[in-house]
């Protein structure tokens, strides 16, 4: 059995800067009501007429961190791409991707785990190299949201959380430590409880419109926010301590831990909860909104851009969302 370890990361945010103040036009909302419910400050959408999709996002944090690993496209052997916003239906943004970076036929493997999604496509390429299959596996976390919201005071509570971008790590084999384990878990009786219910294969897009229903909301995501809150926290704090409990490990061992940036206020939560230090928690939430599986890897990679992550740390990621799923890697960097 080998060990798989990050050789290298990367992130893309589109250009577009979106504050509170510029949602305050479009909807009944202030900037102290969306600080006070979520920390956000601003969020970057991408240009309806611009360039950027879920794949071509992807592709330049995976450019980044191909370049950061020393390495060059033709050495990565496989694509996991987590998402819950793909360019298309299908297929998905794996084979873009693999495109787009001009690899020649190495597989490319889509995951659908939303905020969880980067955590699950983590483990599956940790479990390919540990296996012997792959050396370079590219691991990516992509979404446009902003397409798909519901720019209006009715949609408020969820659009004003949302934003756009991508990160990518490369995973590759090792002889040393790096990824120590990863703990992937589902609840799916509350799956209803944050989600995206049309279109789907029962209610596609034509229906939709051929019904014109003002009152359809379904097409949007939506969210129990008091419900999703009482979950997470219980969720992020039991799986963080089976990954710590699995390897021998206590909180104050942690040098940094990477949340899936959801709602700052789960993040204080949870850190307080936990007895961390304020430098032992990273947090880009404000800038960025809820980037969903694109989250961790964007926070990850300005960690170590700022030189948060060193050599030797200890650091763990964890995520909750919907499905219910939940998860956690532990990491020596």
């Amino acid at each position: 059995m080998y060990n798989s370890k990050i050789a290298g990361i990367g992130h893309y945010v589109p250009e577009n800067v979106v504050t509170n103040h510029d949602l305050e036009k479009m909807m009944e909302t202030n900037d102290d009501w969306i600080v006070e419910r979520t920390g956000i400050k601003e969020r970057r959408w991408a240009l309806p007429d611009g360039d950027d999709t879920p794949s071509t996002m992807g592709t330049k944090a995976a450019r980044m961190a191909i370049e950061n690993a020393g390495l060059t496209p033709e050495d990565i052997d496989f694509i996991v791409f987590a998402t819950l916003s793909p360019d298309y239906y299908f297929p998905g943004p794996g084979v873009m991707v693999q495109e787009q970076l001009g690899i020649s036929e190495i597989g490319a493997l889509d995951v659908r785990n939303q905020c969880s999604g980067f955590i699950y496509a983590l483990s599956v390429a940790d479990q390919f190299i540990k296996t012997g299959m792959y050396n370079n596996v590219l691991v990516i976390g992509s979404e446009l949201h902003s397409g798909g919201l519901e720019k209006t005071t009715r949609g408020r509570n969820v659009t004003v959380i949302f934003g756009d971008g991508a990160g990518a790590i490369v995973l590759q084999k090792t002889d040393q430590k790096g990824v120590l384990s990863t703990h992937l878990h589902a609840e799916g009786k509350h799956a209803k409880e944050l989600a995206l219910l049309g279109p789907n294969t029962k209610h596609w897009v034509p229906e939709i419109i051929a019904e014109n229903d003002p009152d359809d909301t379904s097409y949007y995501p939506y969210m129990n926010g008091n419900f999703v809150f009482k979950h997470a926290v219980t969720r992020f704090q039991q799986v963080i301590m089976e990954a710590l409990e699995a390897n021998g490990y206590a909180p104050s061992d942690i040098n940094l831990m990477i949340p899936h940036q959801a709602n700052l206020r789960i993040s204080q939560f949870i850190q307080q909860k936990m007895g961390l230090g304020q430098d032992q928690v990273y947090n880009n939430i404000m800038r960025y909104g809820n980037t969903t599986a694109a989250s961790i890897p964007i926070a990850m990679s300005e960690a170590w851009q700022e030189g948060k992550i060193k050599e030797n740390d200890l650091i763990c990621l964890a995520a909750f969302g919907s499905g219910f799923t939940w998860a956690s890697a532990l990491i020596r960097w």
